[in-house]
Parts: structure tokens; C-alpha cells; sequence
């Protein structure tokens, strides 16, 4: 059973919050996505987080990123493998959506340029842009 009570205390204080970070396209971070609805991917922790990939920056208030799962997704349809420290991860493409920048936690990484290009063509492939 989710605990929305929880996330819904958590996304109180996120949005009550006032400094924001700018974040850039390729940074991967930790941000508190929730607890969503049905196949809506969900965070984890205390904090309700999950990786997820800025794809762009549309001013100090939002982004359009995808959030990043480590369950093995290999051959299916709308996931997108990416690596990191040795590590397999997958790309969500199906869930590509709008960020607040008050739900961003701590930076993990840059994806490299060339990945970067790679995952912006699969995603325009996938989403018919």
C-alpha cells in the first residue's frame, strides 16, 4: 500500500521551498518525483527520489526530464539502456515529463555528449517528434 500521506507531507515542503537550482541537458539527479498513479513511475526513500535525466532547461522554475530505473529493461519497448560507474541503467522514454526545479536533490553525473545524442534520437524515434 502507498503511502501518500507521507509524499503528500514530503511535497508540502518541496514546494515551500524557494531557492532553486538551474539545472543543465546531461545532468543525471536525485529528484523527489513522489509517490504517482498506476504505471507512473515512483520514487524511493524517505525522500520519494529517483535518478532522473535532464533533457531541457526551460527557465529557473522547470525541465523536461526522464526518470531512470536500474530494473533490467533490456529489448523492451520505450526503455533505454545507459551506463554508469559499471553499471546497466534504463531510461523511462514513456515517461518523459515536466520537472519542477524545487524537486531536484544532488546531482549524480554528466551523460556524455555522444550518449546524449543518441538517447535525444531514440527519444524523437519513440515519441514520433
Amino acid at each position: 500500500m502507498k503511502n501518500f500521506d507521507e509524499w503528500n507531507k514530503r511535497k508540502k515542503e518541496i514546494d515551500f521551498k524557494q531557492k532553486t537550482i538551474l539545472p543543465k541537458k546531461r545532468e543525471v539527479w536525485w529528484i523527489s518525483v513522489g509517490l504517482n498513479i498506476g504505471a507512473e513511475e515512483d520514487g524511493k526513500n524517505n525522500e520519494f527520489e529517483r535518478p532522473v535525466l535532464v533533457i531541457k532547461t526551460f527557465n529557473r522554475q522547470c525541465f523536461l526530464g526522464i526518470p531512470i530505473t536500474s530494473a533490467d529493461k533490456n529489448n523492451k519497448k520505450y526503455y533505454f539502456p545507459i551506463n554508469h560507474n559499471k553499471n546497466e541503467y534504463f531510461l523511462i522514454l514513456s515517461q518523459i515529463r515536466l520537472f519542477s526545479t524545487k524537486r531536484l536533490s544532488r546531482k549524480i553525473y554528466d551523460i556524455e555528449s555522444d550518449v546524449f545524442k543518441k538517447i535525444k534520437d531514440e527519444l524523437r524515434s519513440t515519441i514520433g517528434l
